[in-house]
Formats: C-alpha cells, structure tokens, sequence
C-alpha cells in the first residue's frame, strides 16, 4: 500500500502538526481498515469560515465542524486510487482538544483517522457506529494515543 497524500494549509496559524504527523495518521487509519490499495486522499486544513461554507452548503448545518470527508467515486470504466478529500477546521480542533481535556496532537490524530475511515466507507448509523468507534479506538491505540470516547486520562 502507498498513500499520496495531498496537504494543503489554507490559514496561518501556530501548532499545526506536521506534514509528517498527517501522513502517518492517514496510513494508520488504512493499514487499520485492512485497506490495502494504493490511495490519494487531499488533506485540507481550513479557517472557520471555509468550515462554515462547506459545511452549509454540504450537510446544511449552521456553523463549522470539526472535519468533513468527501469521499471520491470514480465512475465504473475509471480505475482511479483517489478516495477523497478530507477538510479540517483548525481552530475547532485546537478548541475542542482543549474543551475535552485531550492533547492537541491526539485530537488532530483522531479527526484524520476519523476522516479516512469515512473515505474507506464507515459511517455513523446505527449499523456501523459501533464498528467505526472501535476501529479508530485501535488505531489510536496503536499509535500511543488514548481512547477519543473515554476518559482523557485513561493510557491507551
């Protein structure tokens, strides 16, 4: 498996991982989903306002988000590695790493996990949630980061 990942930083601000970090992060979630293929994903680090739009215009809910995936799907007679583009709003993780008690890199490392697994197809119904929590709890796990839905606290 090879991962072409596409960074690309929209707003200047301090604290930002690596370009290094994402990458890991994003062959983390694929090596953890047993998702083998070669993949381009675009990772795009944002302002609140360009959260907010997409987030409008694309879930028609009010305000940013934390991150959004947009998963690509080629048409049948296409062969394309690309799985999608996954947007994160920056000043949204560093709030809300600090909101709930999590370091900002866990925080960062769990959003792009979370991101992937959307492009590889999980989602949040009832029938995959449970399946989705587990799988980035592991891959978090493995990467010496602590369970996003529990206790920050808690060691991995």
């Amino acid at each position: 498996m090879a991962l072409e990942l596409d960074l690309q930083i929209a707003l200047e601000m301090p604290g930002l991982p690596a370009a290094t970090d994402f990458q890991r992060w994003a062959e983390a979630a694929l090596t953890g989903a047993n998702d083998q293929r070669d993949a381009e994903i675009t990772v795009r680090i944002v302002n609140e306002v360009e959260s907010t739009a997409l987030n409008e215009t694309y879930r028609h809910k009010q305000g940013p988000t934390n991150v959004l995936s947009f998963p690509f799907e080629a048409p049948p007679e296409v062969e394309s590695s690309l799985l999608g583009d996954i947007v994160i709003c920056a000043p949204v993780v560093l709030r809300e790493a600090v909101s709930q008690g999590k370091s900002p890199a866990a925080h960062w490392a769990h959003l792009v996990i979370h991101g992937v697994l959307h492009l590889l197809g999980y989602d949040h119904d009832e029938l995959q949630a449970d399946a989705m929590e587990s799988l980035e709890i592991r891959i978090l796990a493995g990467l010496g980061y602590p369970d996003p839905y529990g206790d920050p606290q808690d060691p991995p």
